[in-house]
């Protein structure tokens, strides 16, 4: 069977890759619209319609305007905006967060695809929660090490030497941002954790293209008790023991075994879908991490994977 694609916003670097990963496909049809049509509402509509799956990679005013373009009840749109990750009626594209979530994905018709900063929070403390070694009301804090292909095609520009100032010194170094203490993903990371309050989130975009290193530290006292490392490693070892696609790495008390020389490796899942999960962790204190290629898992790979789902098809297939 063959299944008819859209993706309405094909030129971003969403809508690019998931392209390059369903051209590789023979039961894959791309419907595409003419560039000069690809804001033309009813050109969009027909398209919209006209698909099994269709891909929203808009920004979140727009892939709101694209939803309401949508009357076939066959359409499953799939949105890689904000929108709608907490809006009543939508599934949250995260197969692995719990154990129906599957099934909701197969019946969906609407599917939120999760942030890239929220994938990793979220995989490292949903599971944490539904074991009670986390409490609902315990206040976090979280920091985010990403790529810079996470900011669109400006922010590439501007790193690769199309902005108005590519020798900008500034672009040398990290920089951290969302100082507001406001960033979108955070409402998503607390509605499908389970915590009442949402952790002061710290992201910091670098040099590098992409790759992501989402860490979580905690201070054992504060979690159940009798909790320690091991505690906390089993609970994700037993939460994602059959998922291909999120990994919980060794515990080790030497942490050069799963480092390099001591350092860790922020890119090491680029160009796979997977998510690594880590617990590095003294007698008091733990660091948790997640490791994950934020246009993969973290972005359209994580698309593609719904979309399998909601056909019925081996979901790793074509990544």
């Amino acid at each position: 069977m063959t299944y008819r694609i859209f993706v309405d916003g094909q030129e971003g670097t969403t809508g690019l890759q998931i392209h390059e990963m369903l051209a590789r496909r023979s039961d894959i049809e791309v419907l595409r619209i003419d560039p000069e049509l690809r804001k033309n509402a009813a050109e969009r509509a027909r398209l919209l319609n006209a698909a099994d799956v269709a891909f929203l990679c808009l920004p979140d005013a727009a892939a709101r305007e694209a939803v309401a373009l949508v009357d076939n009840p066959g359409t499953c749109v799939i949105d890689a905006s904000s929108a709608h990750r907490t809006a009543p009626g939508w599934v949250y594209g995260l197969p692995e967060l719990s154990p129906g979530q599957r099934r909701a994905l197969r019946g969906a018709k609407r599917i939120a695809n999760p942030g890239c900063h929220a994938s990793g929070f979220v995989l490292l403390l949903r599971p944490l929660l539904d074991a009670g070694i986390v409490g609902a009301d315990l206040l976090l804090s979280a920091t985010s090490l990403t790529g810079y292909s996470g900011g669109g095609k400006a922010m590439i520009a501007s790193y690769e030497g199309g902005g108005d100032d590519p020798a900008d010194a500034r672009l040398q170094a990290p920089r951290p941002y969302a100082l507001g203490l406001a960033h979108k993903h955070l409402p998503e990371m607390v509605a499908h954790t389970g915590l009442r309050q949402a952790p002061v989130f710290m992201p910091i975009i670098a040099r590098f293209y992409k790759g992501m290193a989402v860490s979580v530290p905690l201070h054992l006292s504060q979690l159940r008790g009798g909790t320690d490392a091991a505690t906390i490693h089993r609970a994700l070892a037993a939460h994602y023991a059959d998922e291909r696609f999120v990994r919980v790495m060794p515990l080790s008390s030497d942490p050069a075994t799963l480092t390099d020389a001591g350092y860790f490796d922020v890119q090491a899942c680029n160009g796979s879908n997977r998510c690594e999960l880590f617990v590095f962790a003294n007698a008091s204190q733990a660091v948790l991490m997640a490791r994950l290629d934020n246009l993969g898992k973290g972005a359209s790979g994580a698309a593609v994977q719904c979309m399998n789902l909601h056909l019925g098809l081996d979901e790793g297939l074509g990544l």
